[in-house]
């Protein structure tokens, strides 16, 4: 079970016992277990029963099930990382707790599969760097598909090799080109 190697904690949405006003993290508390691997539940500080997001957090399971994802535990863990809820080496303290969205959300998946992955290598690209569902579509990977096509003339079959073999290429973001800032998990100085 992927859950027994998780360092983090990972968190679940029961929708029998979510219960939103609105989507505002300010109002959200965490409440969970002490063990090791922790089932996660959102409260409301409002109380009041809204499960719009709720379903949207489902639909989007929904989508990575038919991406690829088949279990639970797997769509939960791409979602609670590319959106902040678990600790990510790739965003660093930046990330806040987003929910996510939908359209969004399929969007990028579109776009990956436009690139030539098939579900079961898009499960694997998911599993390697599921952060990717949390980057921004045209400010992040459609720029850096550009550069690895453009500036390094990685196009077709080899461009999709690389993303197999190293997914963080997606959201490279900074080029400190030797003077470091430090944002190193970001940097295309590591390609």
């Amino acid at each position: 079970m992927l859950a027994k190697f998780l360092p983090s904690p990972v968190l679940i949405l029961d929708c029998r016992s979510v219960s939103f006003s609105q989507p505002d993290p300010a109002k959200f508390m965490i409440y969970g277990s002490s063990s090791p691997f922790r089932n996660l539940k959102f409260r409301s500080a409002a109380g009041t029963q809204d499960a719009v997001v709720c379903s949207e957090w489902e639909a989007c399971k929904q989508a990575l099930y038919s991406y690829g994802l088949e279990t639970d535990e797997e769509q939960e863990l791409v979602l609670n990382k590319a959106f902040g809820f678990i600790h990510s080496s790739y965003w660093g303290e930046e990330r806040k707790q987003q929910l996510p969205d939908l359209d969004s959300v399929t969007q990028i998946l579109s776009y990956l599969k436009g690139l030539g992955l098939s579900h079961d290598e898009l499960s694997k690209l998911f599993k390697k760097f599921p952060e990717v569902l949390g980057c921004n579509l045209d400010n992040e990977l459609k720029v850096n598909v550009q550069i690895l096509e453009k500036q390094w003339g990685i196009e077709g079959k080899s461009l999709k090799k690389l993303l197999l073999r190293n997914p963080r290429v997606l959201g490279y973001t900074i080029d400190c080109k030797g003077d470091c800032q430090a944002l190193c998990t970001r940097c295309w100085a590591r390609f």
